[in-house]
């Protein structure tokens, strides 16, 4: 029999939770050193649970837990601050960022660097900064952490990629250089921007087709359903590269 683990004052962020029985929940979270945990909380669904308010997206937790295999089981939360208020798009480019995790991350492996970045990302969602751009970054060091790392400065025979020549993009190769025909083409600033971890809102269409096509290798062909709540806001004006998901 498996013996019961027991684990303190971890830093967290709920990503996803839904009712579990008549009075608790099934709540799937992203922690700093234990990465994508799923842990039980019981009672959180009474009336009268102190814990139902704090187990919500976007509000950076302070939580303890037990586990005894797969599933553990939840003992203890705090805010460790104030929750991140995201509305509109923004709010979805939290969620669709929350959703590649749960796709994507399995279970309790470390995770501390796409903790950080998220945390980053979430930050940046609240100050204004252009959404895809930010989204673009996110991806790239997500696919990174999960071993599955973009070729972007040097295409398929090693060359550096030059600002000005146009590439076709190889999912799981690289770029080639001058392609003839159709293809997954981008501008090399574009990837060069990407590269560097600041992409401007003009290169985001070229870039978003990019890691479209990168993420689909691994998240298979369920849809997302981020990208049905974008829907919602697909007629509002775009401001500021608001352009939430990879629609």
């Amino acid at each position: 029999m498996a013996s019961t683990e027991a684990f303190e004052d971890e830093a967290a962020y709920v990503l996803h939770r839904r009712a579990y029985g008549d009075t608790s929940a099934l709540v799937e979270l992203l922690t700093a050193t234990n990465g994508r945990v799923g842990l039980v909380a019981r009672g959180v669904q009474r009336r009268r649970s102190n814990q139902a308010a704090l187990l919500q997206p976007f509000q950076p937790l302070r939580i303890s837990w037990r586990s005894r295999g797969d599933l553990g089981t939840l003992t203890a939360t705090e805010p460790a601050s104030a929750a991140i208020a995201l509305t509109g798009r923004r709010m979805v480019a939290g969620f669709y960022a929350n959703e590649l995790m749960l796709r994507l991350l399995p279970r309790r492996q470390c995770q501390s660097l796409t903790f950080s970045r998220y945390a980053a990302l979430l930050e940046q969602l609240k100050s204004g900064g252009a959404i895809g751009p930010s989204l673009r970054v996110f991806e790239r060091d997500l696919l990174t952490d999960l071993g599955y790392g973009l070729m972007l400065k040097t295409d398929t025979d090693g060359n550096p990629v030059e600002a000005s020549t146009w590439y076709r993009y190889e999912l799981e190769r690289g770029p080639v250089a001058d392609p003839p025909g159709a293809g997954l083409r981008l501008p090399g600033q574009a990837l060069l921007a990407l590269a560097s971890g600041e992409p401007d809102t003009a290169d985001d269409p070229p870039l978003k087709r990019l890691m479209r096509s990168a993420l689909s290798l691994y998240l298979g062909e369920k849809p997302l359903k981020s990208r049905e709540l974008y829907a919602r806001y697909r007629d509002s004006r775009p401001v500021d590269g608001e352009d939430a998901t990879n629609e």
